[in-house]
C-alpha cells in the first residue's frame, strides 16, 4: 500500500525504515550523516517537493541505506576480495554515447559490468541462472516492467532493466556523495556542500562493493560508466590507479537539452518549481561546472591513463572505436568479443526521444557561454 506521508524524512526514521526492511542495523560506520542532513535540509527548505516527490525522494534515500547495510553484511560473510586489475570507466557529459559504449564492452565476454540489480543489492553475482529466484532481483525486474508500461517515453530515452548493466553511482550513493540527487531536484544546499567535498572514502566504498561483486568473477575485466565520474577524478584514481578513463564528446548543445528532457521526465511531477528554466539552469551549471572540474584534473594525470571517443565517430563505426580502445588497453579484440558486439540487439521498446532547450528556457548561446 502507498504510503500516505508527505515528507521525506529524518534521518534517524530513515536508518529505522531500512532496518525494518532488511532485519539489519550495521551500517558501517557514520561517513554517510553528514551529507544525509544536508541532502534533507535541502529537501525541506528548497526542493518545493509535492507529496509524490517526498514519497520518491524518501526512496531513494532508503533505497541507499538499505544498499549499504546489505553491503556491510556481505562483507563480514565474504570477507574475501576479488582484485580489481586495470579497470575501465567510461565517463563524459551526459547523452553524448556513454550507455551505448559502456553496454558494447560489456558484452566482450572477457568484460564483467555492474548489473542494476546488483548496485540496489550487492553480494557476490550469483550465476545467471539464478537470479530469478532471488526475491530483489524479481522485485525489480517487475517494477522496471511496470515503468516501461506506463512511462514508455522515458523508455525511449533511456531503457533500464534490472539485469542490465547500468551506472554505478549507486555504489556512490551509499556515501550519500551522489550528483543523482541534483539531477531530480533543485537542491542547491546540497549542490553546494558536494562541490566542496573529498570524494576519496566513497570511492574507496565503490571499490570495496566490486571487490565483492565479482568474487567469482576474478579474472574478468569491470568496465564501468558513469558522468558523475566527472566531478571526481582524483579519488577514483586514488582507489583504482591502474584505471583507464574513457572520455566521450558530444556537441554541448545537444547534451544539455537531452540530458534535461531525461530528468524532466525522471522527475515529473516531483516538484512545484523543479521544471522548465529552473531545471533547465541547474543542469546546465551542474555539467558545465563538471566538464570544468575533469579538465582541470585530467590536466594533473598522466595522459595514458585516458582515451578520448567523439559520439560523431563512435556512432559512424561503433567497432572502429572499440578497436581503438583496445589498442590503448593492450589486447586484443577477440573472435568472441566481436561477435558478441555484433549480435542482434532485443529488448528495447520506446518512441525515440525528442528535445529541445528553449522547452527549458535556454538558447544555443547559453550553451555555448557555459561550456566556453
Amino acid at each position: 500500500m502507498r504510503s500516505t506521508r508527505t515528507d521525506v524524512g529524518t534521518i534517524e526514521d530513515l536508518h529505522a525504515s531500512a532496518t525494518r526492511l532488511t532485519g539489519l542495523d550495521d551500517f558501517g560506520g557514520d561517513d554517510h550523516l553528514e551529507g544525509m542532513g544536508v541532502l534533507l535540509t535541502s529537501y525541506g527548505k528548497e526542493a518545493s517537493l509535492t507529496p509524490d516527490g517526498s514519497r520518491m525522494s524518501r526512496g531513494l534515500m532508503r533505497a541507499a541505506l538499505i544498499s549499504r547495510l546489505l553491503s556491510e553484511a556481505a562483507w563480514k560473510q565474504f570477507p574475501q576480495r576479488a582484485p580489481v586489475v586495470r579497470p575501465v570507466f567510461v565517463t563524459g557529459l551526459p547523452r553524448t554515447g556513454t550507455t551505448a559504449l559502456h553496454r558494447l564492452l560489456t558484452a566482450d565476454p572477457a568484460h564483467q559490468g555492474l548489473e542494476l540489480w546488483l548496485t540496489e543489492a550487492p553480494q557476490p553475482r550469483p550465476p545467471r541462472s539464478m537470479w530469478e529466484e532471488n526475491p530483489v532481483y524479481a522485485m525489480l525486474r517487475a517494477g522496471y516492467e511496470q515503468h516501461h508500461a506506463e512511462h514508455p517515453s522515458f523508455a525511449g530515452a533511456h531503457w533500464t532493466a534490472a539485469d542490465q548493466v547500468e551506472e554505478c553511482w549507486r555504489l556512490l550513493r551509499q556515501s550519500m556523495t551522489s550528483v543523482s540527487f541534483e539531477c531530480l531536484a533543485r537542491i542547491p544546499g546540497y549542490s553546494a556542500w558536494l562541490a566542496g567535498q573529498d570524494w576519496t572514502a566513497a570511492y574507496r566504498r565503490h571499490r570495496r562493493n566490486l571487490e565483492l561483486i565479482g568474487l567469482h568473477d576474478p579474472e574478468r575485466r569491470w568496465v564501468l560508466k558513469n558522468p558523475s565520474h566527472l566531478f571526481a577524478l582524483d579519488a577514483l584514481l586514488d582507489a583504482y590507479p591502474d584505471a583507464v578513463v574513457i572520455q566521450t564528446h558530444r556537441a554541448p548543445r545537444t547534451v544539455i537539452a537531452s540530458v534535461c528532457s531525461l530528468n524532466a521526465q525522471a522527475s515529473a511531477g516531483w516538484s512545484t518549481v523543479f521544471r522548465g528554466e529552473v531545471l533547465g539552469r541547474a543542469q546546465l551549471a551542474l555539467w558545465s561546472r563538471g566538464l570544468r572540474t575533469f579538465a582541470a584534473d585530467r590536466a594533473r594525470h598522466d595522459p595514458a591513463h585516458f582515451v578520448d571517443v567523439d559520439y560523431d565517430d563512435f556512432v559512424a563505426d561503433p567497432i572502429a572505436t572499440v578497436e581503438r580502445i583496445y589498442q590503448r588497453l593492450g589486447v586484443p579484440l577477440s573472435a568472441a568479443a566481436r561477435a558478441a558486439m555484433t549480435a542482434p540487439r532485443t529488448g528495447r521498446n520506446g518512441p525515440a526521444h525528442r528535445y529541445d532547450l528553449a522547452d527549458f528556457g535556454l538558447t544555443g548561446a547559453d550553451v555555448d557561454a557555459a561550456f566556453s
